[in-house]
């Protein structure tokens, strides 16, 4: 059971959440999941004084929902951050010791989110006991490092919010919009034959080859053409290939997956109508190219107005302790898309540099946690009037 933590104490509550394994399944074979992890938060919260529930998203697998505040008040706001953390192969120090040295706090999940989470629970306590009139809801998920299933869980039983911070890794700077991805299967066919055989055998490699080139092509002089103010442009990348059964042999088939980083605006129809124009392009060079185009996993981009309510209110609370503001794309996906697809503008904004994501070594600076606990807690006693 996690030791007694004095209500507010966001240091304190990211050591000790840091401390509980909570790796994904999914992700890391044999791993325990985030159910010890929710259930040490909800203690904590209860003591605290908010209203929690645990909500199996999967058997074993919950989302902790908490609430503070005033129902029926003022504006409501969801705190969102994700219990999951990846595997922890390579790393360089212990995983879960939660060790702190030189202003840092070591460990899994330090940066990527559980500092956030820390962060966002003692922000909003401070901020219920400080009045304000609005309710503040905690929704610490389950699994958005694999397939989000902890916010969709969330949204399907119909918890909503007028605004909601996802408190991911953002160095304390505003960010109201990040890329969404797609990632798409391509079979490129060929014709099995006898090396010696070339009046027969048809190159599934070299077609793939020449469907890479094109593809460089959109990604060089097409993309480009289309940017956003916060996040530049689209982008483009083959992930994983792979064909052929032998050195005499003509392959038969190559397999190609592309990722395609979108802008807010993209949608996966879109990208597979780029690539079947890709394809398209090559079979009028070469009348035997043939492929065949499916879409594996897409998630959204996501993007709110730099002057949208949320953004403008954080960034006046920055101001007034003294912070300087800097409102920036963000660079990974992250489940504040699927929030303002349901509706609710959701911006990112936490403590923890994100290059230290899934890193050998991952830790948070103890003063990012210290800023922006105050920052939320006055952002969010703003909001709720």
């Amino acid at each position: 059971m996690t030791e007694h933590i004095t209500p507010g104490d966001a240091r304190a509550l990211a050591r000790a959440l840091v401390r509980v394994d909570s790796r994904n399944p999914t992700l890391s074979a044999g791993a325990p999941g985030e159910s010890a992890c929710a259930h040490e938060l909800r203690v904590v919260l209860h003591a605290w004084g908010f209203h929690t529930d645990v909500q199996d998203v999967v058997p074993g697998r919950p989302n902790l929902v908490a609430r503070i505040g005033t129902p029926r008040g003022g504006r409501s706001l969801m705190f969102n951050g994700h219990l999951d953390v990846v595997d922890v192969e390579g790393m360089i120090h212990p995983p879960f010791d939660g060790e702190e040295r030189d202003g840092r706090l070591y460990g899994r999940g330090a940066a990527d989110m559980k500092g956030g989470i820390a962060t966002m629970c003692a922000a909003a306590w401070r901020a219920a006991r400080a009045g304000t009139r609005g309710e503040i809801i905690i929704a610490a998920v389950a699994d958005e490092e694999y397939e989000s299933l902890g916010t969709r869980r969330l949204l399907e039983r119909g918890i909503r919010a007028d605004a909601a911070i996802v408190a991911e890794p953002t160095r304390l700077a505003i960010m109201p919009a990040h890329r969404g991805f797609v990632w798409v299967e391509i079979t490129v066919a060929g014709r099995a034959a006898h090396g010696s055989r070339y009046d027969l055998g048809v190159d599934a490699v070299r077609h793939a080859g020449l469907l890479l080139a094109e593809l460089d092509r959109v990604e060089t002089e097409v993309l480009p053409r289309t940017t956003h103010p916060l996040l530049g442009r689209a982008s483009l990348h083959a992930s994983l290939i792979a064909g052929g059964r032998g050195m005499s042999t003509y392959p038969d088939q190559c397999v190609l997956t592309i990722e395609r980083r979108t802008l807010p605006g993209e949608t996966p129809d879109d990208v597979l109508a780029e690539i079947h124009l890709a394809c398209a392009a090559v079979r009028a060079r070469r009348p035997a190219f043939a492929a065949e185009v499916r879409l594996l996993v897409s998630q959204g981009p996501s993007d709110v107005r730099s002057d949208a309510p949320v953004v403008r209110e954080l960034a006046h609370a920055m101001e007034g302790l003294g912070e300087s503001v800097s409102v920036k794309g963000m660079s990974a996906w992250t489940d504040a898309a699927l929030l303002n697809a349901a509706g609710i503008p959701a911006i990112c904004f936490g403590p923890g540099d994100i290059s230290l994501a899934h890193a050998a070594e991952e830790y948070i600076p103890l003063d990012e946690i210290d800023r922006a606990t105050n920052t939320l807690a006055s952002f969010a006693q703003r909001w709720g009037y």
